[in-house]
């Protein structure tokens, strides 16, 4: 092997093992292709998404369209380069939606306005980054709320699966039924069969050739969109590309809705890192993620980077666990999804044509497995198992991660100071919990 190295004659599976550690993480160069594969098209519903969130704001689809696939890309080269992890990044789900519902449609601000306060809500991710006040974050939370989040954001996955499947139909706030007169819904089944015979084989990419069956199953049933081209150049990026107004931003009125957008992404980006890593067995017996300082780095500028072309925060996605699920543990699981959002830049018709039917049993499928970190919680202790209840609850009833988390640690201090046990908190957190009151507050 030595010589090999000095001769350059390392073979590309012998290169790509040597600089991503693919035998010690034990996967191979075939399983990190399908698990970046299958977590890209578990996301590539963000092409179509974010778009549609930004015109409501008045943001020129076509620009944003190029901007989400090309950004993403580059932010899912810099996670697999730099940190080896199978994370994937595009921009955040729902504070894309606040930034364009909340406060553009409704005339809070406008979309430069608006788009100034990602990039001072980015340069503060930066400066904590810097300081390491986020990882600190992580290590002074409970060890039994970070184990409670991947249970948490299993529950809310497999939420978002039953509701684009069209199992759940929800009417303000009540759930009901979908119907079976309804042919996406009985895809949707079917997926879910499909998915749960091919996973209970043990088939490599089980999840990825459940979707593409059900994708291909929608045709003849004109359920699932077969564009009239698949390859397109990319449009410009200059009605979006350096068209922020960071001064404006600045006013003291708007501080809340930085701040906003601040909390609700540290958490999301947080809970996400903690419980994908679980699932992949990346977390230490303290429930902590080994230099998690590197994807905090990745994620924090490229959310500064991005909001200069016109995208809201760029985060780690929660269907990353969809990689890990088929076998993914390294970054050449990220950059695989990378080079599939850059050929989207030309393939946006294909990446597109993927129906939420497909997409939602490997969501559902996902969500079961994730499920699995709740055997790990000390069920003799109320005071530590009431804060993990409250994460998990939270987070799948509110359908937010910064929700369940935020209300993990508010409960954990509230429950050990009740039980007389102040010396189980950590300092940290009562200064935390600060501007955690503070952000519901304004909510």
């Amino acid at each position: 092997m030595v010589a090999q190295v000095l001769s350059g004659k390392l073979t590309l599976s012998e290169r790509l093992d040597k600089r991503f550690q693919l035998v010690k993480n034990k996967t191979n160069v075939k399983t990190e292709i399908v698990a970046g594969l299958t977590t890209f098209m578990a996301m590539a519903y963000i092409l179509i998404v974010h778009p549609t969130f930004m015109k409501a704001a008045g943001m020129d689809v076509g620009a944003v369209t190029a901007a989400v696939a090309l950004f993403s890309a580059l932010a899912c080269f810099a996670m697999g380069y730099f940190t080896n992890l199978p994370f994937a990044l595009a921009p955040a789900m729902g504070g894309n939606a606040f930034f364009a519902f909340t406060l553009v449609a409704d005339g809070v601000v406008n979309w430069q306005t608006g788009m100034g306060m990602v990039f001072i809500s980015g340069m503060t991710f930066v400066l904590l980054t810097l300081l390491g006040l986020r990882e600190l974050v992580v290590r002074m939370m409970p060890t039994n709320v970070k184990i409670a989040i991947g249970a948490a954001i299993g529950l809310y996955i497999a939420q978002l699966g039953f509701k684009s499947g069209g199992l759940m139909v929800f009417h303000g706030h009540s759930i009901t039924l979908g119907s079976m007169d309804d042919y996406k819904v009985v895809l949707t089944l079917a997926g879910l069969a499909l998915t749960m015979g091919l996973t209970a084989r043990k088939i490599t990419g089980a999840l990825l050739y459940a979707m593409v069956i059900i994708t291909a199953v929608g045709i003849p049933l004109g359920l699932t969109h077969v564009p009239n081209q698949f390859v397109s150049l990319p449009p410009s990026l200059k009605p979006i590309a350096f068209q922020l107004d960071i001064g404006d931003a600045l006013k003291f009125g708007y501080i809340s809705f930085i701040f906003t957008f601040f909390v609700g992404d540290f958490f999301s980006t947080l809970g996400t890192l903690l419980g994908v890593s679980d699932k992949a067995g990346l977390l230490d017996k303290d429930g902590n993620l080994p230099n998690i300082h590197k994807p905090f780095w990745v994620d924090s500028v490229a959310t500064v980077v991005g909001s200069l072309f016109g995208l809201t925060t760029l985060t780690s996605y929660i269907e990353s666990a969809a990689g890990v699920e088929a076998g993914g543990r390294t970054g050449l699981t990220a950059i695989v999804t990378g080079f599939c959002f850059l050929i989207c830049l030309f393939l946006t018709p294909i990446a597109t044509m993927i129906p939420g039917f497909a997409t939602a049993p490997i969501l559902i499928m996902i969500g079961l497995m994730m499920l699995t970190s709740v055997q790990r919680l000390d069920f003799s202790d109320p005071t530590e198992l009431m804060p993990a209840f409250s994460t998990i609850v939270f987070c799948a009833y509110t359908s937010s991660i910064a929700n369940g988390i935020s209300f993990g640690i508010l409960s954990y201090i509230v429950v050990k100071l009740l039980a007389g046990r102040y010396k189980d908190i950590h300092p940290g957190l009562y200064i935390l919990a600060i501007p955690l009151v503070y952000f519901f507050a304004i909510k």
